[in-house]
């Protein structure tokens, strides 16, 4: 069976999809999987054992129009996206069955809850969402001391970013047990240069700063071989819950019921719970960035020892 998907936008969205793409694996005989979607999208899912081709889906219609002329026909559509682009795209897409994620429809539960129902209610099956699954060969390097990854970014919005001075404290703290990795996206490389600079201050020399430097699939090898991960609610956080990497998720203005790690173990969410939270708003609309003010990098410290 040929099926087509067209992935979330983002990193972490997609990682959240993998419980979904597994069961839809299942409940479909012999599919042959060709994925749709932006670059990170299609680098973190491209690994799959059904997947045949992948394609980069361009924002621009005309030349999206041209891409869906060139495909193939397929049994089944499923789109894990809402957009009215998607929905275009669902129009111009040769398949006998298609289906789209509506978040009007799915707005109860985590978001790996979200797609999971809609791949049941698509196919009329019933299944549970299980681990998040990541399709990867993992490096195992070894490293003298435990390695401890912080990641400064989210892509959202400034409202979801804690902030480097307290992300170098935590790390200042631990850094006679731990070397440690700071990641981060191209636009992330300000905030990870600026903890570097705390902990050059504090003498602490045993970090790499890996931020805009990592490809996806050197991000989920690094990440794989953490022993702890302290991180904003970003894509990376996601793919250390599928990797079961002890973390430590720093919550402000986002929903954390809604897209906290998904079946990790280890993780533990920290947030203060304002009656403003949760906002959802990229850039804090009062003003105060409360919701990430009040954490401290004692709070995060305190965390981390209920790992041990």
């Amino acid at each position: 069976m040929k099926i087509l998907i067209e992935l979330p936008t983002w990193l972490g969205d997609s990682v959240m999809t993998t419980p979904a793409i597994e069961n839809l694996v299942k409940a479909l005989s012999d599919p042959k999987i060709t994925l749709i979607g932006s670059f990170m999208a299609i680098e973190v899912l491209k690994n799959h054992p059904k997947v045949v081709k992948t394609y980069i889906l361009d924002k621009n219609y005309i030349n999206l129009v041209k891409l869906t002329i060139n495909l193939e026909a397929f049994d089944v559509f499923f789109s894990f996206r809402s957009s009215f682009r998607s929905t275009f795209l669902k129009l111009c897409i040769s398949a006998a069955n298609k289906y789209q994620f509506d978040k009007k429809k799915y707005n109860e539960g985590h978001q790996v809850e979200k797609y999971n129902n809609f791949v049941n209610i698509s196919l009329g099956i019933n299944t549970i969402a299980s681990k998040l699954v990541l399709h990867i060969e993992k490096d195992n390097s070894t490293n003298q001391k435990k390695l401890l990854g912080i990641n400064p970014g989210a892509s959202y919005g400034s409202a979801k970013r804690w902030y480097p001075e307290k992300f170098a404290n935590v790390a200042i703290s631990l850094a006679n047990e731990y070397d440690i990795i700071i990641f981060g996206g191209f636009i992330e490389k300000e905030f990870a240069k600026e903890i570097e600079t705390y902990l050059i201050k504090k003498n602490v020399n045993n970090f790499l700063n890996l931020a805009g430097k990592t490809s996806i699939n050197e991000l989920i090898n690094k990440i794989s071989n953490l022993d702890l991960f302290i991180t904003g609610d970003s894509g990376p956080m996601h793919l250390a819950a599928a990797l079961q990497i002890p973390t430590v998720s720093i919550f402000g203005p986002t929903k954390y019921k809604e897209t906290s790690q998904w079946m990790n173990q280890k993780s533990k969410v920290l947030t203060k719970n304002l009656e403003c939270q949760p906002c959802m708003k990229r850039v804090c609309p009062l003003k105060h960035h409360n919701c990430m003010k009040k954490i401290e990098s004692i709070d995060v410290l305190n965390s981390v020892k209920a790992f041990n």
